[in-house]
């Protein structure tokens, strides 16, 4: 049994404005989530050392070599350290709120209901072009601080909310902002293909040409954007459209991810899995072809239970098959005004395991280890091994699994991005 500790707090901090110090962390549990064991890949007693913003060794103190004892010494004091937390699915860049259709909703209405009647993603779409450049990065930040609190090194952002260049821009370009002045990585996805906007309306087919070769090649001219994602669904794009897009981003040698089998099967997964996909995201409507087709292309499962929760549904992923079929697994907060307004990592690592009955090792796996893998990260984060960025999070606990089982508490002692101190 696991017991919460109060641990008087560490004393020694580092400034944000200072630079990365070599550091030997001693008195240590690792959980090193490698996936070489069903146990978090633990190190009891373990010390691991910072050099030059990278993890350079890490393994039982009892190993550690004498040449390294010279280094500045932290001891934790037994406190559990996890590679920092990744969210490889947001949409935290938006305009205004959609509070009233939360209440909507719990008066019976559902989201694709909301959605035909001019809510839902097109209501988020006039906020956002309305607000400038500014507004949506106050706004932003709120929530970017949230989840660096919570123990974030990571986030993707993508797009989505614009549906015209300008606005498209505007977006991405305030999220690439993010990194420049909060001490987090942020990964960007151009998602044009989120929905229809309302001048092109009956035209969706015209609105792809124009994301193909206007939109997307402008992102791509002023480097904005890490990925191209896309919403393959019944009130959104249909594979044939998809595809369209993909062509397009292959062209220009962006990966790609896909929103699928959300609220229907569209065949979504299996044609992403043939671009050979990062991720395929949501994946309740998922069938055993399309289980197959990303096992075979090694495409990650992005699960968003904040999404599954917030809309009160009731079908859930396939885990079970994607367990068996060895499909990695990654867990994100969705965060966005409709679907997922959830800015809370640690809440998600609870829902994976309430909800989808995940395991806490899996659920913390696909913050961390998968999700570096479905953003391409992975041979840079989402690890605690030699040679990847030293983005740690120690947490005031005696075993990860608590990170899983406590919902509202925030165990984060401090994190670590890239060698410093937070």
């Amino acid at each position: 049994m696991y017991i919460f500790r109060t641990i008087p707090p560490l004393t020694i901090r580092f400034g944000d404005d200072l630079p990365a110090a070599d550091i030997l962390l001693t008195n240590a549990t690792l959980a090193t989530m490698t996936g070489d064991s069903e146990s978090y890949g633990l190190v009891d007693n373990g010390a691991l050392l910072i050099r030059d913003q990278l993890i350079e060794w890490l393994g039982p103190a009892r190993d550690l070599p004498d040449h390294f004892k010279e280094v500045p010494v932290e001891d934790l004091a037994g406190r559990v350290v996890t590679p920092a937390l990744i969210d490889c699915h947001t949409h935290l860049v938006y305009g205004g709120n959609r509070a009233r259709e939360f209440e909507m909703r719990l008066e019976g209405a559902t989201y694709e209901e909301i959605a035909r009647a001019g809510g839902g993603i097109l209501s988020t779409v006039n906020a956002t072009r309305e607000a400038s450049e500014d507004e949506l990065l106050v706004s932003a930040l709120t929530r970017v601080d949230r989840m660096i609190g919570e123990g974030a090194a990571v986030i993707e952002i993508k797009s989505g909310y614009g549906l015209d260049l300008e606005n498209e821009i505007k977006m991405l370009r305030t999220a690439r902002r993010i990194e420049d002045i909060r001490p987090v990585r942020i990964r960007t996805t151009f998602l044009g293909a989120h929905a229809v906007p309302p001048e092109y309306q009956g035209r969706a087919d015209d609105y792809i040409t124009y994301v193909c070769e206007s939109v997307l090649p402008a992102v791509y001219g002023e480097r904005l954007a890490d990925a191209v994602d896309a919403f393959c669904e019944r009130i959104a794009f249909t594979a044939a459209q998809v595809s369209r897009v993909f062509v397009a981003a292959r062209e220009l040698r962006l990966p790609v991810k896909l929103h699928a089998e959300q609220l229907s099967n569209s065949d979504g997964t299996a044609l992403a899995a043939s671009f050979n996909a990062l991720s395929a995201d949501h994946l309740e409507y998922l069938d055993e072809a399309g289980i197959q087709a990303m096992a075979s292309s090694g495409t990650a499962a992005v699960l968003l239970p904040g999404a599954f929760y917030t809309l009160g549904e009731t079908r859930l992923p396939p885990i079970d098959g994607l367990r068996a079929a060895g499909v990695p697994m990654a867990v994100a907060t969705d965060c966005n005004p409709g679907s997922s307004p959830v800015v809370s990592p640690l809440a998600i690592l609870n829902m994976a395991c309430t909800l989808f009955r995940m395991t806490p090792e899996e659920a913390l796996a696909g913050m961390t280890r998968n999700a570096a893998r479905a953003l391409g990260l992975d041979g840079e984060t989402g690890t605690l091994e030699p040679g990847k960025s030293a983005d740690l999070a120690i947490w005031n606990i005696d075993h990860p699994s608590e990170l899983s089982y406590y919902l509202g508490l925030n165990p984060l002692e401090r994190r670590i991005f890239r060698g410093r101190m937070q």
